[in-house]
């Protein structure tokens, strides 16, 4: 697949530090609770952390008491792609942003309580956020 931004895997380890690489190059798993954007309520935009850009918009964002920062949808259609991911012995959904490739984290569609029934489970080391002006 190519890329609007497209980085070799050096300047990529230039760039993020180990724990980033990891998981935005490696599609590791932050710890959960653990994550920054876990309790982040402020109105505004979460950005990809590799490339900058936009991926989630703060009213989309909702406490699924699973460890991560949750979504229902992602701020644009395009904004993310989503791969199927065999891993660990099991088919899950893979969420990657559209712009770079970064892996984010995983959408599963075990949310009745949202709008859309999806639950966007992303790794806060993967994500920005931007406060509404």
């Amino acid at each position: 697949m190519t890329y609007e931004v497209s980085k070799t895997d050096a300047e990529w380890r230039d760039e993020l530090d180990r724990d980033e690489y990891a998981v935005l190059r490696q599609a590791a798993t932050e710890r959960p609770w653990t994550g920054r954007l876990l309790d982040e309520h402020r109105e505004g935009v979460y950005r990809c952390r590799a490339c900058s850009a936009e991926l989630f918009r703060s009213d989309t964002k909702f406490d699924s008491h699973c460890g991560w920062p949750s979504f229902y949808d992602p701020s644009q259609s395009d904004a993310v792609e989503l791969i199927q991911d065999r891993s660990l012995g099991m088919v899950r959904t893979e969420v990657r942003c559209a712009s770079c490739g970064s892996h984010l984290g995983h959408v599963f569609d075990d949310a009745p309580q949202t709008p859309t029934g999806d639950r966007y489970c992303m790794n806060s080391i993967s994500l920005t956020f931007e406060p509404a002006a």
